[in-house]
């Protein structure tokens, strides 16, 4: 486990000069589970040395009460990051990689930002594109994998390669699911009884959507929304059809593939999912 700059740089030149001829990394923000795993184990099979970053961005988080809320669990991650094996860890401090804090110099992610997720938080896109190019440019993998539960991140992660030309395959695997269908975080295990039987219904909202792709927008939406009701516990915050080429709406006369999102609180707990529709 590696907590400096030049530590990471000294281990990679390392690695590399030992007859590594590929790097994959894994960015996390700590609190690992069966989907960390999943990406682990991808970034296995595409590169000589898996690189499993952990460093909770305080960019990401609205206040310092949100940053100190969300779940750590060190002694459960490294027991996971040993028994699959990966080869380097980057732990760093948040002053060993923001030493300037909130007034780093940072990526903007533009209107796409203001969006969906960035809609009630309009700094976190430009957090999180930060310290993903940081790792980027300091480990500079030949890939970087990641979980399409977050399908947003992964299209704005994707753009910035492209437009910054990072030089990096995105290598993407699909949503861990819990036996429930929620998709597995560590706010699932937060939850319980009735709490957890209403969550449950998100993935069977955006199951509704898909089933009427064959009626346009309007009315998958509707199917999610009916999907929904009667559910007091769920505080729904979006709910959208979108171009997955764009990530702008879908509008009535969309064809061909198309995203379905969500975005709900539960219990205090904020969960997001999506599924793939072929609108016709």
């Amino acid at each position: 486990m590696i907590r400096s700059v030049a530590g990471l740089r000294a281990r990679l030149a390392e690695e590399r000069g030992g007859g590594a001829t590929s790097v994959a990394l894994v960015s996390t923000i700590g609190a690992l589970h069966a989907g960390h795993e999943a990406l682990i184990r991808e970034a296995g099979r595409r590169a000589d040395v898996v690189v499993v970053s952990s460093f909770l961005n305080p960019l990401r988080f609205a206040s310092a009460a949100e940053l100190a809320a969300y779940p750590r669990t060190p002694e459960a991650d490294a027991r996971m990051l040993e028994r699959l094996g990966v080869d380097v860890v980057f732990a760093p401090e948040p002053a060993e990689l923001l030493p300037a804090g909130h007034d780093t110099t940072r990526i903007s992610a533009g209107d796409h930002g203001l969006r969906h997720e960035g809609r009630g938080r309009p700094r976190y896109f430009d957090g999180l594109l930060t310290v993903e190019a940081m790792l980027l440019q300091l480990i500079r993998p030949e890939v970087a994998v990641y979980g399409l539960r977050d399908r947003q991140r992964v299209f704005l992660v994707e753009r910035m390669v492209r437009d910054l030309f990072f030089g990096v395959e995105i290598a993407t695997v699909e949503t861990v699911r819990d036996p429930s269908g929620l998709p597995v975080s560590s706010r699932v295990s937060m939850l319980e009884g009735a709490d957890l039987a209403a969550a449950t219904r998100l993935p069977v909202a955006l199951e509704a959507a898909a089933s009427c792709a064959d009626r346009g927008v309007d009315a998958c939406i509707a199917a999610a929304q009916s999907a929904l009701m009667g559910q007091p516990r769920i505080r729904l915050e979006y709910l959208a059809v979108i171009d997955p080429h764009t990530f702008l709406p879908a509008d009535e006369g969309h064809s061909g593939p198309a995203l379905a999102l969500i975005a709900a609180t539960v219990a205090g707990h904020r969960f997001i999912d999506n599924v793939e529709i072929y609108l016709h």
